[in-house]
């Protein structure tokens, strides 16, 4: 297995004691929030906790993932910034006491990070009134840095609102947030730390959720779960303050790809002369503005035996799915499926594959697809000749060698939008597609349209620790 920028990959792991099940899909596209418990003039305004999961599904935008609060004419929350940077502002009625702005960037959209925030203006050292850890570092080198003085208070919520603290937005509401989100803490009035939700397993040495298990919610505190689909914004915490409002989010928001269990997705660290826009939780590569546009999974393969499905969307014919290489990726126009070594099939079709020249074969061709067809793709790398194989709606129409140049390589899931048309992919974790029988592969992993074949897996880090090598 190969995941990008393994480095930064904490919290992206299947062991521990600890499991979380489900996470919530965030769109800023179409503004998907969750709007939390509170009133104005209620709650600790000195002290309190924010803890929370997050995988990035875009990248180098401003978007609003903490307990973000509007106050009268100002703000106060979390938000990571255009240049991928966390940013946490501090208003306290008549000018911003704190500001920071991390020097770090957080671009890798394969990875789970672990992020909590603490405010303590009690603290006598002014640098103990604002903590920040990520993946169960305290952070300490800023860009900005500026302290709350001692005793300041902080609204929490907007000014005359009902439902005042927004989770998927920024400071003024208009800063939605791209990702998925799974165990969200607030406590109101409590100062903990990174350890009391995580801790490091004693194995890999990664940064792994642990159960919360210290109560103190306070007065406007929550814990959300996101695991109830009838009702995601159920606070779990046993305070009772269930979310005021889901903003655009419904029961097809909730997803399993979670910190216990990732998921693959597109990934659009992968530089390509002309890129799609992600979007959908990072399962949709859609048309931007160019043809030829590629796009690459976050999780590459070497061996084991894997499933996933796709719809074609848009004009059907010339958008190509299949697998590539880790080689060049920088596939410029007119050059096709040129410059790395892929094995791909379009709708129509047409077999194409690339090792040094374009080559075209006629030779399997299957019906055209149209967009209410399940495309299933099994990609086995045990085998001694390894393969690929293409099902449609559940039967069996492709099955094709990997080219010479793929055997041994690492290999990712790929495709290539021609003008309009692409494929809304499902990779198991979450899906815009519409499943109707919810299959899973043998582990019970994945939510699948068609049972993955026999003795193939989702692309997910629990089957990966298993089967992956």
């Amino acid at each position: 297995m190969e995941v990008l920028q393994r480095t930064a990959n904490r919290g992206s792991v299947s062991t521990g004691p600890y499991e979380i099940d489900n996470s919530l899909k965030l769109e800023r596209a179409n503004s998907e929030q969750v709007r939390a418990t509170g009133t104005t003039d209620s709650g600790n305004r000195k002290t309190w906790t924010f803890s929370t999961w997050i995988k990035r599904t875009e990248i180098s935008y401003n978007g609003g993932f903490g307990i973000n609060a509007l106050f009268y004419a100002a703000s106060t929350g979390m938000q990571i910034n255009s240049n991928d940077k966390i940013s946490i502002r501090m208003y306290t009625g008549s000018a911003y006491t704190g500001d920071l702005l991390t020097t770090q960037v957080f671009r890798d959209t394969s990875a789970w990070y672990h992020i909590v925030w603490t405010l303590d203006t009690t603290q006598s050292t002014s640098s103990d009134r604002i903590k920040l850890w990520i993946n169960g570092q305290q952070v300490t080198n800023f860009d900005t840095e500026t302290y709350p003085g001692l005793n300041d208070e902080f609204q929490i919520g907007e000014a005359g609102a009902a439902s005042p603290i927004r989770i998927g937005n920024g400071y003024w509401g208009s800063s939605p947030f791209s990702a998925y989100i799974a165990e969200t803490h607030y406590l109101n009035g409590t100062a903990k730390q990174a350890s009391d939700f995580g801790e490091y397993d004693a194995d890999s040495g990664i940064w792994i959720p642990k159960e919360y298990t210290d109560g103190g919610y306070g007065d406007i505190g929550f814990y959300y779960k996101f695991d109830n689909a009838s009702s995601l914004g159920e606070d779990s915490s046993g305070e009772g303050h269930d979310a005021n409002g889901l903003v655009n989010v419904t029961s097809a928001d909730q997803a399993t790809d979670t910190p216990t269990n990732n998921f693959c997705t597109w990934n659009p660290l992968w530089a390509y002369q002309y890129q799609p826009t992600i979007k959908e939780g990072a399962t949709v590569a859609a048309y931007g503005d160019s043809t030829d546009e590629n796009a690459k999974a976050t999780i590459g393969l070497t061996n084991g035996k894997w499933y996933w499905e796709a719809k074609p969307s848009g004009t059907i014919g010339s958008q190509f799915i299949g697998i590539s290489t880790d080689g060049d990726s920088n596939i410029s126009s007119g050059q096709g499926l040129t410059q790395n070594y892929q094995m791909t099939i379009e709708p129509q079709g047409r077999y194409y594959s690339y090792a040094g020249s374009l080559s075209e074969s006629s030779a399997g061709q299957f019906t055209a697809l149209t967009t209410s067809d399940t495309l299933g793709i099994a990609l086995d790398m045990d085998s001694s000749t390894q393969t690929i194989k293409y099902y449609a709606n559940g039967s069996l129409i492709l099955t094709r060698d990997l080219i010479t140049e793929m055997q041994g390589r690492t290999v990712f899931p790929f495709l290539q939008n021609y003008e309009s048309r692409t494929f809304n992919i499902n990779f198991g974790g979450y899906t815009i597609n519409t499943i109707s029988s919810a299959a899973s592969d043998a582990n019970g992993y994945g939510t699948f349209e068609y049972a993955p074949p026999s003795g193939y897996y989702a692309i997910c880090t629990k089957n990966l620790a298993e089967y992956g090598g």
